[in-house]
């Protein structure tokens, strides 16, 4: 039984609307900052497995709404990065830049190996490495059809969501205590006495969301769109191979960058209409993702997705202790930034920003930090990422 393209899309703003009810209702889902789409998602892709498991039927939705809903997702991240608010971070943000490309490389090196001690495909461990765990959800599914089409791993989507659900977990448990054993035992103070959640930017006035602000939105969205997919039909003619999303994000910012410098345009899409778009896009995407996992591919699985996560947990705990705290300064503002680590290196940009959330609360304000951490997660992971992932490929396929 499928549901159809329009089917799926309404079916997924009603299970992402329960996954918003369940985390006002269930404190234990905002205590470890679990995403609405993944709260309730998961909880239909565990109903359909039970259908199921009970009588055979297999339930299926048509995802090629979801498939355009990515490219929106990754247009929107590449009108919002400007260049200016990209070299604000100064050095801190080159230098975290650099180390979590590093970092990178190394969390597929223990994925790959661990799955190839394990037996498995060695691009199995590459799912369990930056794909899911430092790229998230919206990256993992971005790219499972390349190993499933080209390299034959037909469970990659369900293996890349297992792995990245996991870890959003596991980095909410990482940053607090980080930051304390660093804290304490390096007894570091803030250089801003006042305690407190820190604001992630200063309070300016924003075009307020009208019809028109929508439309011009969406049209420069689709702009994007169209650029990126002729720089995707002219690499690919060119013998590259790099996904359609990834050529819109390029294609987003080159236009930001260039298109408000040649014409009397303050800003292509505006902030809060692009943010609203951003948010719907990756919503509904990762709602309809969630519901249409087949769990049962991957019960065969479940203890080598384990182990992965175990050493990924361990190496980027051991990771932000001895290596990021170290080259960013050994300061207060370091270990937040370490606790801003845990979040990136296994979970996502909101589980960074509450790692640090927390860290400030009890400590005291720590400025750079929230400067310089949702830049790197929120725009830099995915471009370099996406260059390490394909570079991998290549490599091991």
């Amino acid at each position: 039984m499928q549901f159809e393209s329009f089917a799926t899309f309404n079916i997924a703003i009603v299970v992402l609307a329960i996954g918003r009810w369940l985390n006002r209702k269930v404190a234990l889902l905002r205590e470890f900052n679990i995403p609405e789409p993944v709260t309730s998602g998961l909880l239909v892709c565990i109903l359909l497995a039970l259908i199921h498991a009970f009588n055979g039927t297999e339930i299926s939705f048509n995802l090629l709404t979801r498939d355009f809903l990515l490219l929106y997702f990754f247009a929107a991240i590449g009108l919002n990065a400007d260049i200016k608010t990209l070299l604000s971070g100064g050095w801190p943000l080159l230098i975290l830049v650099g180390t979590t490309v590093g970092y990178m490389i190394l969390q597929n090196l223990i994925g790959i190996g661990t799955a190839s001690l394990l037996g498995l495909n060695p691009l199995v461990g590459l799912l369990g490495g930056s794909v899911s765990l430092l790229g998230g959800h919206g990256t993992a599914i971005a790219w499972a059809p390349r190993f499933y089409e080209v390299h034959g791993i037909s469970n990659a989507l369900e293996i890349g969501i297992a792995c990245a659900t996991f870890g959003l977990v596991l980095a909410s448990l990482m940053g607090g205590p980080i930051a304390r054993i660093l804290i304490r035992g390096n007894r570091l103070q803030p250089a801003v006495a006042a305690a407190g959640v820190e604001s992630l930017s200063p309070e300016s006035e924003q075009e307020p969301v009208t019809y028109f602000s929508l439309l011009r939105t969406l049209f420069w969205l689709n702009v994007s769109l169209g650029l990126g997919e002729v720089l995707h039909e002219t690499l690919r003619a060119a013998g590259s191979n790099l996904p359609l999303f990834v050529c819109c994000l390029f294609a987003a910012i080159f236009l930001t960058n260039t298109v408000p410098r040649l014409l009397p345009i303050r800003y292509l899409a505006a902030p809060r209409s692009l943010a609203i778009v951003s948010d719907i896009a990756l919503g509904i995407f990762l709602t309809m993702s969630l519901m249409s996992l087949q769990l049962w591919t991957i019960a065969s699985l479940a203890g080598p997705i384990l182990a992965m996560l175990a050493a990924q947990f361990v190496a980027s705990f051991l990771f932000a202790l001895f290596v990021v705290f170290k080259v960013m300064g050994s300061d207060y503002e370091a270990a937040v930034i370490c606790a801003g680590f845990g979040g990136i290196s296994l979970g996502a940009t909101p589980t960074a920003m509450a790692n640090m959330a927390a860290v400030v609360q009890k400590y005291g304000a720590a400025h750079r930090a929230f400067i310089v951490v949702p830049l790197v997660s929120g725009f830099f992971v995915d471009i370099s990422n996406a260059v390490v992932i394909q570079r991998f490929l290549n490599w091991f396929g």
